[in-house]
């Protein structure tokens, strides 16, 4: 289960306040990613071994040049 006490920040949060990012939590079953500036909306939750790819993927230089 995934309690307010299981997020946390990305160590790439940027500057300032710290509210340009992501927190995330891991479970078992799954890990959840969320805006931590709205954080009562949308999860994403993917199986471990999923969560991997996603973040390479988004790393990728073709990702970085859609954006």
């Amino acid at each position: 289960m995934i309690t307010p006490n299981t997020w946390r920040k990305s160590s790439y949060s940027g500057g300032g306040e710290g509210n340009a990012c992501v927190e995330v939590a891991t479970a078992p079953t799954h890990i959840a990613i969320r805006d931590s500036k709205t954080p009562a909306r949308a999860t994403l939750t993917f199986p471990p071994a999923a969560f991997t790819p996603f973040i390479e993927a988004l790393k990728s230089p073709e990702h970085e040049s859609r954006s």
